[in-house]
Order: structure tokens, then sequence, then C-alpha cells
């Protein structure tokens, strides 16, 4: 089980470990922006300010959207305890 703090709300919920960022928060009752459920509408990106994913198929970001932590929530299978943001900022 890994913990997930959504920011900037603080809303914490836990995810088990093989199940994706987008399956726990809507497991927990947590209201996450989706739509396809398959990486394919970008619904679901949010920004990974801490922690680390791993994804069975790798989603398609560029480089840039790499490199600021932009993750695709319903590909992404945490691999540790996350913070991450639906915001731009940094400051978390």
């Amino acid at each position: 089980m890994f913990v997930v703090h959504l920011m900037p709300a603080g809303t914490q919920f836990e995810v088990p470990a093989n199940k994706t960022l987008l399956q726990g928060a809507l497991d927990a009752g947590v209201p996450f922006p989706n739509r396809c459920q398959i990486g394919a509408c970008a619904t679901c990106l949010c920004r990974l300010q801490k922690g680390e994913v791993n994804y069975h198929l790798e989603p398609m970001l560029t480089e840039q959207e790499k490199q600021q932590g932009w993750i695709f929530a319903c590909q992404a299978i945490p691999c540790s305890d996350l913070v991450v943001s639906f915001e731009e900022s940094d400051d978390y």
C-alpha cells in the first residue's frame, strides 16, 4: 500500500501496489478527473511532485512534460508514497 497526497487540497488516500493511481483514487471515493481510463484523453494528467511510478505501457508524453513531472494517473502504478498535483507550481 502506498499513500498518495493530492495537493493543494491535502487529500490523502491509499493505493495498493498493483493498482493505478486513478484506480486507487476512485476506489477511495476521491473525485479525480478521468474519462477514458486508457491514457488517450489526458483528462487524468497530473504532476508528480514526489515519489516514483511505473507504467505497463509508457504514455505519450513529450520529453519536456516528463521532465516537468507530468503523469497519466490512469496508467501510473505507484512504486512509493506520492505527492501529486493538478497545478504547475513546485511549491509543495
